[in-house]
C-alpha cells in the first residue's frame, strides 16, 4: 500500500508527502535526508496519514492536499475533512 502523509515541523508548518514505505520515509525525514524543507525544520512529527491503493492516487491526493489552505489542512489533520480527489478520467460533454 501507498501512503499520503502530513508532518508537523518544529516551526509549526505542515509538510505533505507520499511514500511507498512510510516507516522508511519517516526515518529519512528524521535523519534530515528526505527533503530540504524538513531538514531545516527538525524534528518533525507525523500528524496525519492515509493509505491508498495506487501510487497515482497517492500523488493525486498529495497534490490535492498541497492546494488546500492552512485552515483546510488543519481541519484535515483534526479529522474534519475526508474528501479526496476523484481519480481516473472525467467524462466530457452532457
Amino acid at each position: 500500500m501507498h501512503v499520503v502523509y502530513i508532518l508537523r515541523c518544529s516551526d509549526g508548518t505542515l509538510y505533505t508527502g507520499a511514500a511507498k514505505d512510510l516507516a522508511r520515509r519517516l526515518a529519512q525525514h528524521a535523519a534530515g535526508r528526505a527533503s530540504r524543507y524538513t531538514r531545516a525544520r527538525l524534528p518533525v512529527v507525523l500528524v496525519w496519514s492515509r493509505r491508498v491503493r495506487t501510487w497515482s492516487t497517492a500523488l493525486a491526493t498529495e497534490h490535492w492536499i498541497k492546494t488546500l489552505t492552512r485552515a483546510e489542512k488543519d481541519g484535515l489533520v483534526a479529522g474534519g475533512r475526508r474528501r479526496r480527489p476523484q481519480t481516473g478520467r472525467r467524462r466530457r460533454g452532457t
